[in-house]
C-alpha cells in the first residue's frame, strides 16, 4: 500500500468513529427534548424552568458529540 491508500482509509475510519460517536448524543437530545416538551405539556407553569434546564443538558450532551470528533483527530487510526 502507498502513503495515499493509507490516508484515505484513515480518514474513513475516523469518519466512521465520528459518526458511531454521535448517536448517542443524537438519541439523548431526542429523549430530552421529548421529555421537556411532555412535561411542559403537563404542567405548563414550570415551562420556564423545564425550558432552561433542558437547554443547559443540550449542552452538555452536544458536548458529547463534540468529545467524539475531537478525538478522531487526537486519537488516528494508524
Amino acid at each position: 500500500m502507498d502513503v495515499t491508500t493509507l490516508a484515505e482509509v484513515t480518514g474513513n475510519l475516523n469518519a466512521v468513529g465520528y459518526g458511531l460517536a454521535a448517536i448517542g448524543p443524537g438519541i439523548g437530545l431526542g429523549i430530552l427534548i421529548g421529555k421537556t416538551i411532555e412535561g411542559m405539556a403537563r404542567q405548563p407553569e414550570v415551562a420556564g424552568q423545564l425550558r432552561a434546564t433542558m437547554f443547559l443538558g443540550v449542552a452538555f450532551v452536544e458536548l458529547l458529540a463534540l468529545l467524539g470528533l475531537v478525538a478522531g483527530f487526537l486519537f488516528p487510526a494508524a
